[in-house]
């Protein structure tokens, strides 16, 4: 064969072994595709996991803010209490009013925003609830929300002295001798307040004339409880008549604590007001403050939980 020829052939095989590669080339080129497909597939597919947590978040609880209106013997306690409660609670934060019962009473009647009152006594609760006997409830006040009242605590009225008892007085028999001489100063809340009502009794189950004892320099008063123990503390005065729980808190002796005989019980009444924003709220407080936590702090400075 010509070396022409021969050349011409081996052109021809040349051209068919590239155009037999450049076609089997090719066909990866089709195989590639298919990963990228598959991963957009699965991207697809994987997107409504990755956005579920997002629709399963739990939702955020809307802020509560209740105010509680207590009786000033209350201070300590209610407050490790609304502590407690705020610190299991972060959304609910609690305003406290701390006064003598009867002050509480008139700023309840006044318009004073309150959720909750726990009073000293039962007369400033029946002055606010129209259920209470009219003679009591003299102005037909309706603040009390129904079905709502109970009573939460009992306290006792207890003699204390300050430290060293200096005037060595040792009972409410041995105060009665004391003041029947002139020999004695004490301290005593205001009649409009219930530890001052609760002494007002003692002195008249002793047959004692408070208005000559006062007369005689024998008496000096405080708006609320508060105040009577702080002179004590000072020793301002040889004794004061306050709650036992008041002289715990204070570190105060106690000589002596006061019979029902001489002053009847020391019931604190406790309500949900019907001007109250936030019933709900303030029920689930309550029960709170009447469950094992609250009886234990109750009874740790001298209350005993009635509820």
């Amino acid at each position: 064969m010509p070396k022409m020829q021969k050349a011409f052939l081996v052109l021809i095989v040349l051209s068919l072994m590239l155009w037999i590669g450049a076609g089997c080339a090719g066909e990866p080129a089709e195989t590639t595709e298919a990963p990228e497909q598959t991963a957009a597939q699965t991207q697809q597919t994987e997107l409504p996991e990755t956005q579920a947590p997002e629709t399963q978040a739990p939702e955020t609880q809307e802020p509560v803010e209740l105010i509680v209106f207590a009786a000033a013997s209350m201070q300590e306690t209610m407050t490790e209490l609304g502590d407690q409660y705020m610190s299991e609670n972060p959304h609910v934060t609690i305003v406290f009013n701390f006064d003598s019962s009867g002050t509480l009473k008139t700023q309840i009647q006044e318009g004073a925003d309150c959720d909750i009152f726990i009073s000293a006594g039962q007369k400033q609760m029946h002055q606010l609830d129209i259920t209470a006997d009219a003679s009591v409830n003299t102005e037909g006040l309706d603040f009390v929300l129904e079905g709502t009242r109970f009573d939460i605590l009992e306290n006792k009225v207890a003699l204390a002295v300050p430290e060293g008892n200096p005037a060595e007085i040792t009972s409410y028999e041995d105060l009665k001798t004391r003041l029947s001489e002139g020999s004695v100063f004490m301290a005593m809340g205001n009649a409009d307040v219930p530890v001052g009502q609760y002494t007002q009794k003692i002195l008249a189950y002793f047959e004692l004339d408070e208005a000559a004892l006062a007369e005689a320099g024998c008496l000096t008063y405080g708006s609320n409880v508060k105040e009577v123990t702080t002179q004590v503390s000072e020793g301002a005065v040889d004794c004061g008549i306050i709650y036992q729980t008041d002289a715990y808190s204070a570190g105060l002796t106690v000589v002596d604590t006061a019979t029902a005989e001489m002053c009847g019980q020391v019931i604190y009444p406790a309500a949900i007001l019907k001007n109250s924003q936030q019933p709900e709220a303030a029920q689930a407080f309550l029960d709170f403050i009447t469950g094992d936590t609250g009886d234990q702090v109750f009874e740790a400075v001298g209350f005993t939980p009635l509820a």
